[in-house]
């Protein structure tokens, strides 16, 4: 059973904010998988999203004293987990640049097939969201979060505006230029139809 699944994001940040543990908890729960899916997707790496979502949430909990309750909890999260992405996409590129190092690929073998697609259906599909999701994490960040935030986290042109500080045009031409991008970037058999 989940600790007061009646109250609103806002009241339960209030209570997380004057030390209620529980509260930040909740808010944890309700949000968590959410924010995977979108730094999954911004990072093109379940490893650094995962990463990037804990760093989130405990910069989150040190910050709640700063929130401000007129706005919803979930689009002050996204706030900083995009920023959380970013800064570690920035350190990881600086070790690329020091160290020569580059990222190591998800092995195949590892990932669970869904026994109940036949196995070669299985495999053009991972294939196709891995490709996605890799011409995604290729973005540049200005065109991804918008991209990502409207099209997968299911944010209104309005609404990502301000997670993003930006105008609601800014917004539109944004995904218009992430969507032309990845259409020039995928092969057409794995193009998203949105693309």
């Amino acid at each position: 059973m989940t600790f007061d699944a009646e109250a609103s994001d806002n009241d339960l940040a209030r209570r997380a904010a004057a030390g209620e543990d529980r509260a930040f908890a909740e808010l944890v729960r309700r949000h968590k998988d959410g924010l995977y899916r979108l730094l999954r997707r911004y990072t093109g790496d379940p490893d650094d999203a995962y990463e990037a979502a804990h760093e989130a949430f405990i910069a989150a909990w040190s910050a709640l004293g700063r929130y401000d309750p007129d706005r919803p909890f979930g689009a002050w999260l996204r706030v900083i987990a995009i920023n959380k992405a970013r800064d570690r996409g920035r350190r990881a590129l600086v070790r690329r640049i020091l160290f020569g190092a580059r990222p190591i690929e998800e092995s195949e073998a590892m990932e669970a097939a869904d026994p109940a697609q036949p196995a070669d259906l299985a495999l053009i599909a991972r294939q196709r969201t891995q490709a996605l999701d890799r011409a995604i994490a290729a973005l540049p960040p200005q065109l991804k979060a918008p991209l990502l935030l409207t099209a997968f986290d299911g944010f209104s042109q309005q609404e990502a505006a301000e997670i993003l500080d930006v105008s609601t045009k800014t917004v539109e031409m944004r995904v218009y230029r992430a969507r032309k991008l990845l259409a020039e970037r995928l092969p057409p058999e794995l193009r998203p139809a949105s693309a």
